[in-house]
């Protein structure tokens, strides 16, 4: 089904506790010019239980746009 590189990403967050999108979409933008097939959001990294619900539709909505670009 998938191959190649997949990368789980870590959420980059805030001092505040808040997601830090631009943070996010460098770190989206660094793993496409470096190869990375595939990455994952919200996944294996920890933050799925302890980000909010709509903090995972953010995370998922900049991913999306970010890698689109």
């Amino acid at each position: 089904m998938f191959q190649g590189s997949m990368v789980a990403l870590v959420t980059p967050m805030s001092s505040t506790g808040e997601v830090h999108v631009e943070r996010l979409k460098t770190l989206i933008e660094t793993h496409i010019e470096q190869g990375t097939d595939a990455i994952v959001v919200n996944g294996s990294t920890g933050e799925a239980p302890t980000v909010l619900a709509h903090e995972k539709c953010q995370i998922i909505q900049v991913a999306v746009e970010t890698a689109a670009g």
